[in-house]
């Protein structure tokens, strides 16, 4: 991997008042085929998420249910590994496949995070795969469909976080590509915030592929985690605006800051690819943005989605000045097919500010 200016002689653009502070939009990253698999490994937000950690909610019986079900199937998984061969008289038991469903900051990635230590404390590095959905699409469009195949089918474990289908291509894709990895006897856990039954709704003509997404959802067990958002849906937008010097000055005085204006970022977004979000962050320990302002375009904003996902992967704090008005995506944006993953991104989003404006404070 290597991270190249845009151009060879120009240092990074220096933020607004202050000439030190360097740029995000000053980097072009590049990433080897070699990257986008070592990077298939639980978050660095979610690196000590334990069963053992997770808080149930006693409110949400669920919460206690589904991290025991999940122990089972690490131990499934493990057990399958020991045993090695097929038993003596027919196949040995299918590899165990579940879906987590439930709403925003219920603890669906804990679990799943967990569910993946888990299995690699028993097994060792190497034997799980752990990315989100958007990652394993773009894995396969750097490697072709076979190679990915065949690289993933060598973990015992598959974990894909934020299971969303946004295309009828992406439908087809991930159903192939879970088949096959089910039929390599390759264990599957996924989180979502729809069930599998109704992925696609509201995004595409979800009838013409159903017998897509009817097969695909078959694979799964469906464990619903009930509960309500522990990050409370801090939306960022009903947060008291940061004066731009006060974000000015905090990134200034912070080793490995970046300083934005919200317009440029989101024009050099567009510039990379979103498998390239991860590296363009690398050395990141703070974003800070001024000139926020609500995002009119869904193209835009749904590149904006996959950028907070790889902040909040990361636990980047973020630092926010301007005038998102009382939505940063527009109404018709949180009422359409991709209201979920907006939701999601303002509840991340949220958090990430919260721990911003502690810094600066």
């Amino acid at each position: 991997m290597t991270l190249t200016q845009d151009t060879a002689a120009t240092p990074p653009t220096p933020g607004p008042r202050e000439g030190s502070v360097p740029s995000l939009s000053a980097v072009r990253p590049t990433v080897s085929p070699d990257r986008l698999l070592a990077d298939l490994v639980p978050p660095r937000h979610f690196a000590q998420a334990r069963f053992s950690t997770y808080r149930a909610d006693p409110a949400h019986p669920s919460q206690t249910t589904v991290p025991a079900r999940l122990q089972e199937v690490a131990r499934e998984i493990t057990a399958a590994r020991a045993s090695g061969l097929k038993a003596l008289f027919g196949r040995r038991k299918a590899a165990p496949a579940v879906y987590m469903d439930g709403g925003f900051g219920v603890g669906k990635t804990h679990l799943l995070t967990s569910l993946a230590h888990e299995v690699t404390a028993a097994l060792g590095d190497g034997s799980v795969a752990y990315g989100t959905f958007v990652e394993y699409t773009n894995l396969v469009g750097a490697l072709g469909f076979l190679p990915t195949v065949e690289a993933l089918a060598s973990r015992r474990l598959v974990c894909i976080d934020e299971f969303e289908l946004d295309d009828p291509g992406d439908t087809v894709l991930m159903s192939r590509l879970l088949r096959e990895l089910a039929d390599r006897d390759v264990a599957l856990a996924a989180t979502s915030n729809t069930l599998p039954e109704a992925l696609g709704e509201g995004r595409f003509a979800a009838e013409d592929f159903l017998r897509e997404i009817q097969a695909l959802s078959s694979r799964f067990e469906v464990l619903r985690v009930d509960g309500k958002d522990y990050r409370h849906r801090a939306v960022v937008t009903e947060s008291e605006a940061l004066a731009r010097d006060v974000v000015a000055r905090a990134a200034a005085a912070r080793p490995g800051a970046v300083l934005d204006e919200f317009d440029d970022l989101l024009a050099h977004l567009a510039t990379v690819h979103p498998s390239r979000y991860g590296a363009l962050l690398d050395g990141v320990e703070l974003v800070a943005l001024t000139g926020v302002r609500p995002v009119q375009r869904q193209e835009v904003a749904l590149r904006l989605v996959v950028l907070v996902d790889r902040l909040y992967d990361r636990d980047v704090p973020v630092l926010l000045a301007g005038d998102a008005g009382q939505h940063l995506f527009s109404e018709e944006m949180l009422r359409g097919g991709y209201r979920k993953k907006y939701f999601r991104a303002l509840s991340r989003l949220g958090a990430l500010a919260e721990e911003g404006r502690r810094l600066a404070a």
